[in-house]
């Protein structure tokens, strides 16, 4: 059935249990939009590598949000992507919203095969999440003190998954999306240290930034037991997409949703709040820190 300028026909949000996927289905939950989470425990499951779990997923789906695992920068990722933008129309999916990457050939290619799908579609631009400080990458390099990480000078206008997720959901249910390509970032740029430095602000605690090598870093990555394909693919981040291309605002929040994007010190501030840096670990948290630390002290053992 649908309403004006809204559907309440099943939506499905692939990579439904992630970031960004989890915040859009509890939003398209509580509009009271039939969703689908698309991960390998949803009902029926999905899974990018297994084939044979797409067309279940779409069954009796109408429009859909694509973030693909783990990143459109991967080899084959724009290919997969196609392949299943053109399975989804063909079972009657009519909307499709993309989440790629701000300045990324991968996720280029990627945005040109599902705008060729035959679907209504909307791409959705993004670069560092702010909250890679608190749910992802960052986090216990927060916990311990300390975030080491190859990236100097370089501004980047860091992005609140609130307002992606919003957005995603604006262009999900809501008429006047289509075919609209948006540039999503924060209200200004600022470097890693800035961040890490507003960050200690809202925790008050001390936690230091420090620029390391890449060698380093991948070499610390390496001997916390981190994947190839993991370590190759943040190398690829931090040395190919952090070199400025992305050191510009866009205006894709105020373009969708009519209003200011959300700034650092705000998710900082709420982030603190709610407890995400608390000093109290969880045993994974302590086992993991513990590891972070390992590799610090090994970093400062060797020579630049």
């Amino acid at each position: 059935m649908k309403r004006t300028g809204l559907t309440t026909e099943t939506t499905l949000v692939l990579s439904g249990t992630g970031k960004t996927g989890r915040r859009i289905v509890e939003r398209l939950s509580a509009r009271g939009v039939p969703v689908r989470v698309g991960s390998r425990s949803g009902r029926p499951p999905f899974d990018w590598e297994d084939r044979e779990t797409w067309a279940p997923a779409v069954l009796g789906v109408t429009s859909a949000y694509l973030a693909y695992f783990p990143d459109l920068a991967v080899p084959g990722a724009a290919a997969t992507v196609g392949s299943f933008a053109e399975l989804a129309v063909a079972s009657g999916v009519r909307r499709l919203v993309l989440l790629s990457g701000r300045g990324e050939e991968g996720a280029q290619l990627a945005e040109h095969a599902v705008r060729r799908s035959g679907a209504d579609w909307t791409v959705l631009r993004s670069s560092w999440f702010c909250q890679n400080f608190s749910e992802g990458s960052f986090l216990d390099m927060v916990l311990a003190g300390e975030v080491a990480l190859p990236a100097g000078s370089v501004a980047e206008p860091f992005v609140d998954l609130d307002d992606v997720a919003d957005v995603a959901v604006a262009a999900l249910t809501e008429s006047g999306r289509a075919g609209h390509i948006y540039e999503l970032t924060g209200p200004q740029l600022l470097t890693f240290a800035e961040a890490v430095e507003q960050i200690a602000r809202a925790t008050g605690r001390q936690v230091d930034y420090v620029q390391i090598s890449m060698e380093q870093f991948v070499s610390a990555l390496a001997e916390q037991g981190e994947p190839e394909a993991a370590v190759a693919l943040l190398s690829y981040l931090f040395s190919e997409v952090l070199d400025g291309r992305n050191a510009q605002l866009g205006d894709g929040v105020q373009r969708a949703l009519g209003r200011v994007p959300r700034a650092f010190s705000d998710y900082a501030r709420d982030a603190a709040a709610s407890g995400a840096w608390r000093h109290a670990l969880t045993p994974a948290h302590r086992s993991r820190v513990a590891e972070y630390r390992d590799g610090k002290e090994a970093r400062l053992r060797r020579p630049l």
